[in-house]
């Protein structure tokens, strides 16, 4: 899997105030947020017939795949 993570997706204003510098907190990162929606997907769109990851076993399985399709998406950016 790539290392890269395509940096915040969300990021965070943090130390905000009066006579204060704006400070950026990193949040989430693009590679996560994209494996949550490949996630999110994936299990949205399991057939009835199947049984859900967890209670098949796989669910790590079902999570690394989440994370190479976000890997993907990435990839797909450059």
């Amino acid at each position: 899997m790539s290392n890269k993570t395509g940096g915040p997706t969300f990021p965070e204003l943090g130390n905000v105030g009066y006579n204060s510098d704006w400070q950026c907190e990193a949040g989430m990162t693009l590679r996560d947020y994209f494996a949550a929606k490949a996630l999110s997907g994936w299990l949205a769109s399991y057939p009835e017939s199947n049984s859900h990851p967890i209670v098949a076993g796989n669910a790590d399985a079902v999570a690394k795949h989440s994370y190479m399709m976000a890997d993907a998406m990435l990839k797909a950016r450059e």
